[in-house]
């Protein structure tokens, strides 16, 4: 157990029988009555996201968390396939558990959220910025670089990805894995 003075981003609670992870928190001091925290929060075993507001010092219910390294496999009618790069055991998640599924490629180490009192696997995270080859892109305009102005490239995960207009078709770019957006040009 431990109180609201312990809470931080990431942290994943037990709130009402489901898991949440802690996405963004603050406290609201006013002069008459008690402090607040309050939290936003994204379900791991639901999709629902909510805000929970406690009174400062209230117990909380933080559920540990280990972070394994897996490799992604392939995607089946089970879902997606991953490997557990230490032991090599194979396990297969749902594609609403997996962060950024249309980012992944094939041999790609992810971490896997376990939770240690049940040892089950809870989340897929993938890494924040990810390299990836785009396979189709519309040529830039020649002197349309005044703005910045986007296009649409397709990336070898079959991923849409709106990019400056001087990115062609065979380059390799870095793409922010949680957005979606566009970070660089990779030499």
């Amino acid at each position: 157990m431990a109180s609201t003075a312990d809470i931080s981003r990431g942290m994943i609670l037990k709130l009402e029988g489901s898991l949440y992870t802690v996405v963004e928190f603050g406290e609201n001091k006013t002069a008459r009555a008690a402090a607040k925290v309050w939290a936003r929060l994204k379900g791991v075993d639901n999709s629902r996201t909510i805000e929970k507001t406690w009174n400062s010092g209230d117990t909380i219910f933080p559920v540990r968390v280990e972070r394994k390294t897996f490799q992604f496999l392939y995607k089946d009618d089970t879902g997606y396939n991953f490997m557990d790069n230490e032991t090599f055991e194979q396990i297969a998640m749902e594609e609403r558990l997996v962060d950024a599924p249309q980012f992944l490629k094939d041999g790609q180490e992810v971490s896997v959220l376990i939770n240690t009192e049940s040892d089950q696997p809870m989340s897929v995270e993938l890494p924040d910025k990810i390299v990836l080859k785009v396979t189709y892109s519309e040529p830039g305009v020649r002197g349309d670089t005044a703005t910045r102005t986007l296009k649409p490239a397709t990336v070898e995960t079959g991923a849409t990805v709106m990019v400056p207009l001087f990115v062609n078709e065979g380059e390799v770019i870095r793409v922010n894995a949680k957005t979606g957006e566009y970070v660089e040009r990779v030499k």
